[in-house]
């Protein structure tokens, strides 16, 4: 089975959402729609935890021994 890219997926999840918003679709139809949309979740979050772990500042500490510490983003709620 071919892997889906990220963005693909976020992208179908939000056609999903908007069929499933609008209401006109039968119950079998809705369900159908809404088991892909769980699947394409599951693969979203994946990806996610996925970058997060890849998503690392490499440092030294003090002896000059490399150390790896997760991203942290700054917080830049400045108005």
């Amino acid at each position: 089975m071919k892997e889906i890219k990220f963005e693909s997926a976020v992208k179908r999840l939000e056609e999903i959402v908007n069929k499933l918003e609008a209401g006109d679709l039968s119950l079998d139809d809705s369900i159908k729609l809404f088991e892909e949309g769980v699947r394409l979740y599951q693969v979203c979050i994946k990806r996610l935890d996925e970058a997060e772990k890849k998503v690392e500042i490499l440092l030294k500490d003090k002896n000059g021994n490399k150390i790896l510490k997760p991203f942290e983003m700054e917080n830049s709620e400045e108005v």
